[in-house]
């Protein structure tokens, strides 16, 4: 795990008892684990934005996101990606060659693979819900053409997992990558969203208008990692000829913010980090109450084990929530941070090849074991 470097921003634009502007932006407890922001000028105005890494092409707009098709065939299994809608773009899950998802999971032989780009929050979309990207969700699986085989990163993770058990025959198999579910396994996050006031969220959202800013975040609530850090999360040698052009990527990825919905990241503050409602069978989505029981599909789960934001006891917990017979229950734990599950290039050398082949087997409980 990278050594934390650097000291607490300090004066009257700081608050350090205010943790929890977005759930996995808490914390300088994990700030080695997962550097939403970095400490410099606000985030850009224009559209000169990172490109992708993966060719891709919009299969569908939304209102919460752009379906980015990633396929290379028209025929064979779709996986989807559902990256996490925390104030960082999609690119996580195509940050670079050799760093990203949708890359490995091509590489290991998925030819039909879909990514979920998530919008910026703009004033008229401050009520939505997560009803709201559940809704849109199930729209993107209908246009792929279900059973799906969805990817869920992080954030996405509980959200893929919520949509499993609201439409079960729509998934194929699970894919859960250092996926919050039950906030009870103790973690700085976990502890972090118990203790703060809860109108310090609601105060964030009426600075923003009803939104919750990326923008404003960045500015007064981060530090900065150092080189070592970054190239951590990143798992690169610094002395590698490509680690400079990689440490600016990842840079310019920081200040490429997303504003959230007021509503939706009010939810996910309370009904999931606070209340815990989706592990305890307390969660009802688009009319339904969800029970993780009716999740039977085969699951694989990777966990970090230096993950501070969700650590491996909770990442690999959420098997015994399910209704999936242990027999098609996979696991593995990759040494490494938070976001060395998605953008890491040791984790992508040996964690993802793993993660292809088990979609693309014929039979998963023949992969199902723990690592």
């Amino acid at each position: 795990m990278a050594e934390k470097t650097g000291k607490r921003p300090s004066g009257p634009e700081h608050v350090p008892e205010v943790p929890l502007l977005w759930p996995f932006a808490a914390a300088r407890l994990a700030m080695d684990a997962c550097f939403w922001w970095l400490e410099r000028e606000p985030a850009r105005k224009d559209d000169s934005r990172l490109p992708w890494t993966t060719p891709n092409t919009v299969a569908l707009e939304l209102a919460t996101m752009r379906l980015r098709d990633c396929t290379r065939a028209r025929s064979g299994q779709p996986a989807l990606v559902c990256a996490p809608y925390a104030l960082h773009r999609a690119l996580i899950a195509d940050f670079a060659p050799g760093h990203s998802v949708v890359q490995s999971l091509r590489n290991g032989g998925i030819e039909r693979v879909y990514l979920t780009d998530w919008r910026s929050a703009s004033p008229d979309m401050r009520h939505l819900s997560i009803d709201s990207y559940l809704g849109d969700l199930n729209v993107a699986i209908d246009e792929i053409g279900a059973p799906v085989d969805l990817v869920g990163l992080c954030q996405g993770g509980w959200l893929s997992l919520l949509y499993a058990a609201r439409f079960p025959a729509k998934v194929r198999r699970l894919v859960l990558v250092g996926a919050p579910v039950d906030l009870a396994i103790d973690s700085s996050l976990s502890r972090l969203a118990r203790n703060a006031p809860e109108m310090v969220y609601d105060q964030l959202v009426a600075r923003g208008g009803g939104n919750v800013s990326g923008e404003e975040m960045l500015r007064f609530w981060s530090r900065a990692p150092s080189r070592d850090d970054i190239a951590a999360a990143l798992q690169i040698d610094l002395a590698d000829e490509e680690a400079a052009a990689l440490l600016a990527r990842f840079d310019r990825w920081n200040t490429e913010t997303l504003d959230l919905p007021g509503t939706y990241y009010l939810q996910i503050v309370n009904w999931i980090f606070r209340e815990n409602r989706i592990a305890t069978g307390d969660f009802t989505a688009l009319g339904r109450a969800i029970d993780l029981k009716d999740v039977k599909a085969p699951v694989f789960l990777l966990a970090g084990l230096d993950d501070e934001v969700v650590p491996a006891a909770q990442a690999l917990a959420t098997a015994e929530l399910l209704g999936t017979p242990p027999a098609f229950v996979a696991a593995a734990s990759e040494p490494g941070n938070h976001l060395g599950l998605f953008m890491g290039a040791r984790t992508h050398a040996h964690a993802w090849p793993r993660i292809a082949e088990w979609l693309r087997d014929d039979l998963p409980g023949v992969l199902a074991r723990s690592a």
